[in-house]
């Protein structure tokens, strides 16, 4: 089996490709097949987001390409950037990676949010589509501290709390 363990240059030159939706390209550890049905497995540092046109290297030299597969998605576009702020916002809020271009928005579909935009005025759109979201929603929840935090919350007179607000 190859094994991926490490991201590349761009620029470097594909001896295959990968085509992986975004739910296995926030995944560090996963066995995959390449797309010419070669088995393979990533083992990548925790929090890695691959992008389509990101490349992989093994320990042998192969070098792979990511293609950031075609999913169902729903897409809006608006030329008016207050009502597609106010629709990144309300999709935010309720913690759905986003993909931010300009002129549009895209996320996994999903119906209820669709309805959503379209009671905002939006238009939405379901299509077949590579999905490339925002890397924080996914960063956050691939990323994770594995040490002990040790803070004081202990307050002194200096930091304007008295000792009857300890109590």
């Amino acid at each position: 089996m190859i094994e991926l363990t490490r991201l590349l240059d761009k620029n470097s030159p594909a001896d295959g490709r990968l085509t992986l939706p975004i739910e296995q390209r926030v995944r560090s550890r996963l066995r995959i097949k390449l797309d010419d049905g070669r088995d393979a497995g990533l083992f990548l540092p925790r929090g890695t987001l691959l992008r389509g046109g990101d490349r992989l290297g093994s320990e042998e030299g192969l070098v792979v390409e990511i293609v950031a597969a075609a999913e169902t998605v729903s897409t809006v576009r608006c030329d008016d950037p207050t009502l597609l702020a106010r629709a990144a916002y309300h999709l935010g809020n309720r913690h759905v990676p986003l993909q931010v271009e300009k002129g549009w928005l895209r996320y996994q579909h999903d119906h209820v949010l669709d309805d959503m935009l379209r009671q905002m005025g939006l238009e939405v759109i379901v299509e077949e589509a590579p999905f490339e979201p925002e890397a924080g929603a996914y960063q956050q929840a691939a990323h994770s501290h594995h040490h002990a935090h040790s803070h004081s919350h202990q307050h002194t007179h200096d930091e304007g709390v008295s000792n009857e607000t300890l109590a």
